[in-house]
């Protein structure tokens, strides 16, 4: 599963929105930082982000996290990455408590 395209779909989508005039994503000390030029509200712009990183993750064993980190005037800067979840995915045949087949 390739991470990039994954980025590149959710900017697309974020950038049609109406009222985003722009939006990349930048990696500083390996995290990727999200910065949005919009007129949106904290509140509308965090739903915006959360709906359409979830469609760019729909069809796959993905996971993000979005975490506000400072903001002024129009540009709004997130912390947000796409993740694989760290659970066990297989059987090992050990027994273990937490086996996928009990689940």
């Amino acid at each position: 599963m390739d991470l990039e395209t994954i980025w590149h779909q959710f900017l697309n989508s974020l950038q049609a929105e109406e009222h985003v005039r722009d939006a990349k994503v930048q990696k500083r000390a390996g995290i990727p930082f999200l910065y949005v030029e919009s007129n949106l509200s904290r509140d509308e712009l965090e739903y915006s982000i959360r709906k359409w990183s979830a469609r760019a993750m729909r069809g796959k064993r993905l996971h993000s996290e979005t975490i506000f980190f400072r903001s002024s005037e129009d540009l709004s800067v997130y912390r947000h990455r796409f993740y694989v979840p760290q659970e066990k995915m297989f059987c090992c045949g050990n027994l273990c408590p937490d086996c996928v087949r009990f689940k």
